[in-house]
């Protein structure tokens, strides 16, 4: 029974090293909790710390998704509404950025579901965003998104 008091203790001491470590040397830290993960030394990975770090990985995923889909929406907004307009300059900004969303589904398929829930959220904020950007009322932009989520992943798709 001592033996597992000792092993506990030992754990603890070790999870706290790594987690102070976590706190001042952030580079360092994650080159530890590889190094434990190869070895198989799972009782001493820092857990609290690596999943708070799983989780910020994964909102940060879901946070770029947004952005590259509310800029390419914004670019195809103005492209639409404001044809005199049209530059090479928003052709390059909606193939980067389809581009960008292209990349992030084949490394991460399940992106997929989440681009279809926040699509039409993505649009407001498109929606408005576009509206500061030109100076046009939002009410020049249709409230639904004329656009289908095909058709902005579509590298070749241009509104009329």
């Amino acid at each position: 029974m001592s033996l597992t008091i000792i092993d506990e203790n030992l754990t603890s001491s070790v999870i706290l090293k790594y987690a102070n470590i976590y706190n001042h040397d952030y580079c360092l830290w994650i080159e530890a909790m590889m190094q434990l993960l190869r070895e198989g030394k799972l009782t001493e990975l820092d857990i609290p710390n690596l999943l708070e770090e799983l989780d910020e990985m994964s909102g940060s995923q879901r946070d770029a998704l947004e952005s590259n889909l509310e800029i390419i929406l914004m670019h195809l907004l103005k492209y639409y509404f404001q044809s005199e307009l049209r530059s090479r300059s928003w052709l390059l900004t909606i193939f980067e950025h389809r581009n960008r969303l292209k990349k992030a589904f084949k490394r991460s398929p399940s992106l997929q579901r989440y681009y279809q829930e926040v699509f039409l959220e993505c649009y407001q904020t498109a929606r408005k965003m576009t509206s500061i950007e030109t100076g046009l009322s939002i009410s020049n932009f249709p409230e639904n998104s004329p656009f289908t989520t095909e058709q902005l992943l579509d590298i070749d798709y241009l509104p009329k």
